[in-house]
């Protein structure tokens, strides 16, 4: 990890008798893209603003660049906000919201001219200045509010699900630019969502939050194929579970009884707690499963079944199979090469898989 930036130690946050935050420790870097990731009432909102001094901290400690900012107040925080509305002044112009932020700042006419137009360059809306706010479409307002922040050079810009208001293929954009204008300004980001998967493509570490608390903190690579538990597991994208029996371990490997798969090793990096005996659940991807078409071979371990339900998205089609001996169907995702057919409900099925995939949970 960069060098620390933000440090928490401990944080909890009270209201009355609610516990909002429950002994939050985390370490976010300088330069970093971190999200906060969970269901609505998880705490993540909570959490970003305390960050930002708009929340006092109920015991604990939260440093930033190794000051401590209990009792610092937001505005000499370094640190700045882009909130979900985006809050854009519609009485301004594009460039006068743009330099709202420098009316009390001592420098010159021109020099503030330079910045703003500067900064709307920097996130695509050169030209734009003399444009009323109240003309401008979500993505633009969303820009707007992000050049608004940005020049006042924070070292940490706080955002709070700013992508939420766009339609898909806005937001999908939205995302690979904030990525790009992270990297250019090189400064930390915090980014509060409920999308898992644009924590997934935005991030360089993620925080999956529930009731308070941090339930993992990983890079997205390993949240998406080693979750430390079957709630992160259930949250972060789609994962099939299906009930094993844990028979026994050696040389680092877990033998278990799956319905539907057999008995099979699993590595036990791949089991977070580590099952010592009995019940217990295998969760995989959809994209780890193959369907084998006619003549198609494989080295991989082979289980059979029916398709159940059949949903086409165009690149990709999404079955469920019941596997023979199980009473739930599993999802697997198939892409949709040329040749390749969309099979349909009813047809029997080779399903390929691989142990390597599984992960173990109590």
């Amino acid at each position: 990890m960069k060098r620390p930036l933000i440090e928490l130690t401990d944080v909890n946050k009270h209201y009355g008798d609610y516990h909002a935050l429950r002994g939050i420790t985390a370490t976010i870097g300088e330069g970093e893209f971190f999200s906060l990731l969970g269901p609505s009432g998880c705490g993540k909102t909570t959490l970003l603003r305390t960050i930002a001094g708009f929340e006092d901290v109920s015991s604990g400690t939260l440093k930033i660049d190794g000051r401590d900012m209990n009792g610092v107040p937001a505005n000499v925080r370094p640190t700045n906000m882009v909130f979900q509305s985006y809050a854009i002044f519609p009485h301004l112009t594009v460039e006068q919201n743009v330099g709202f932020g420098l009316r009390r700042e001592k420098i010159a006419p021109e020099q503030k001219a330079r910045l703003v137009a500067e900064h709307l360059e920097m996130v695509g809306l050169k030209g734009f200045g003399k444009r009323a706010a109240h003309a401008l479409s979500g993505g633009q307002r969303q820009r707007v509010a992000l050049a608004r922040a940005l020049i006042l050079k924070p070292r940490v810009l706080l955002l709070d699900e700013p992508l939420s208001a766009l339609d898909k293929k806005l937001r999908e954009q939205m995302q690979v630019e904030l990525i790009k204008l992270q990297r250019q300004v090189g400064i930390t980001f915090i980014l509060v969502t409920h999308d898992q998967e644009e924590a997934l493509v935005m991030s360089d570490r993620i925080a999956v939050m529930f009731e308070g608390q941090i339930a993992q903190l990983a890079d997205p690579e390993t949240l998406y194929r080693r979750p430390n538990s079957r709630a992160v597991a259930d949250f972060i994208g789609t994962m099939n579970f299906l009930p094993a029996r844990v028979a026994g371990e050696a040389d680092g490997r877990i033998e278990v009884e799956v319905p539907g798969l057999g008995a099979c090793a699993i590595d036990a990096a791949q089991a977070p707690g580590r099952p010592a005996g009995g019940p217990a659940t295998v969760g995989f991807r959809p994209e780890t499963l193959t369907i084998l078409y006619e003549g198609q071979t494989t080295q991989d371990r082979v289980a059979e079944g029916a398709i159940e339900e059949v949903v086409y998205y165009g690149d990709m089609t999404y079955y469920d199979v019941k596997l023979d001996g199980v009473d739930a169907p599993v999802r697997l995702s198939m892409r949709n090469l040329p040749g390749r057919p969309v099979l349909d409900r009813g047809t029997r099925a080779r399903v390929a898989w691989n142990p390597g995939a599984l992960v173990l949970f109590r």
